[in-house]
């Protein structure tokens, strides 16, 4: 598969353009997104994503077509568990509803950049040493094995030491000012909160990336397609995160059906590797399977899930995404606990 600088820039200007018009149309008044409203554009980004999967079908063929279909599946459902950093981040920096949407926008988009450059270390380091698929697979496999043992994500209310680090050497007010970065107070300027959870929102999402690019370079090793599966994984996630508002806790088994993909995966990953190294004949995975397979494990976990919580209604109380949302309640405004009071 060979893509000219040229698409690489139409790609990305049309990534931008996607994202000022989000900006300029949807998030010109700030308000509180609700379920409808979040659907429609959900479907939208669905529709969008497919519609590039059928011009890369087209154009590259149908190989790199199914590539991109079954990673963007795999880069959907991985990223679904951002969705609880999300809960929590937002809680902890009490972010008003009317500007939870600016800041998954704003913050999705510094996601996408830094995954970018991610992909592209990625890329050259198995480009340049395919023992790295090795690696690959094995953290993965780790990272499966700790997944389907705790089936819960730890993330840090405060954002990262990044985000602390900011917060140390920028004045930052504790109060929100609408949708302003930067207010002046007594003839002193002052960055918000609301740049404080931008930045947590897009760097954080990185330590995420660590296992959900090797899993997508597992479907393929076109960096073009891992990037714009990530870049329309990420632009869905948005607003999965306010239409989802309530049913993500009745997937009880969202964790384990998570493990089970980023296991098969990681022995995908295994297999090529050691053909590739070794040349030892193994048994090889196709893309058809790895898409039946994934799609397979996604519809069984939800079903499942949804079978175990109309018989036990109870269980949705001992979930992983209840457990979050109770957490994010007991962390509301921590995260601005320790910002002088300037006004």
């Amino acid at each position: 598969m060979t893509v000219s600088i040229q698409m690489w820039a139409v790609t990305c200007a049309l990534l931008l353009a996607m994202f000022v018009i989000d900006f300029l149309v949807v998030d010109s008044k700030p308000h509180a997104f609700g379920p409808r409203e979040a659907s429609r554009w959900v479907i939208f980004y669905i529709v969008a994503a497919l519609a590039f999967g059928g011009f890369i079908w087209i154009h590259f063929g149908q190989r790199f077509g199914q590539e991109f279909l079954v990673g963007w599946i795999t880069e959907y459902s991985l990223s679904v568990d951002n969705l609880f950093v999300f809960i929590v981040l937002m809680s902890s920096f009490a972010v008003p509803p009317a500007l939870k949407h600016r800041v998954l926008l704003i913050g999705v988009a510094i996601a996408i950049v830094l995954r970018g450059i991610l992909i592209l270390v990625g890329a050259a380091a198995l480009h340049k040493f395919e023992a790295t698929f090795f690696v690959f697979g094995a953290f993965l496999l780790y990272t499966s094995i700790s997944i389907w043992r705790s089936g819960e994500n730890e993330p840090d209310p405060d954002g990262n030491v990044f985000v602390r680090y900011v917060e140390k050497v920028l004045p930052v007010t504790k109060d929100y000012h609408d949708t302003r970065i930067r207010v002046t107070l007594a003839d002193k300027k002052y960055f918000t909160p609301l740049l404080l959870v931008i930045l947590a929102v897009g760097t954080t999402d990185l330590l995420f990336a660590l296992d959900s690019i090797p899993a997508v370079f597992g479907l393929t090793r076109e960096s073009y397609i891992v990037f714009t599966v990530n870049a329309f994984a990420l632009m869905g996630l948005r607003q999965l995160f306010f239409m989802l508002d309530g049913l993500l806790s009745k997937i009880i088994y969202l964790s384990k059906g998570l493990a089970i993909i980023l296991g098969f995966i990681a022995i995908k990953l295994l297999l090529e590797a050691t053909h590739g190294v070794f040349d030892i004949n193994t048994t090889s995975i196709t893309t058809v399977q790895s898409l039946l397979f994934i799609a397979l494990t996604l519809a069984l976990t939800i079903f499942v899930s949804l079978r175990a919580v109309s018989r036990n209604p109870s269980l949705v109380e001992s979930s992983q995404v209840t457990d979050i949302e109770h957490d994010a309640v007991e962390l509301r405004g921590r995260a601005l606990e320790d910002i002088d009071d300037v006004e």
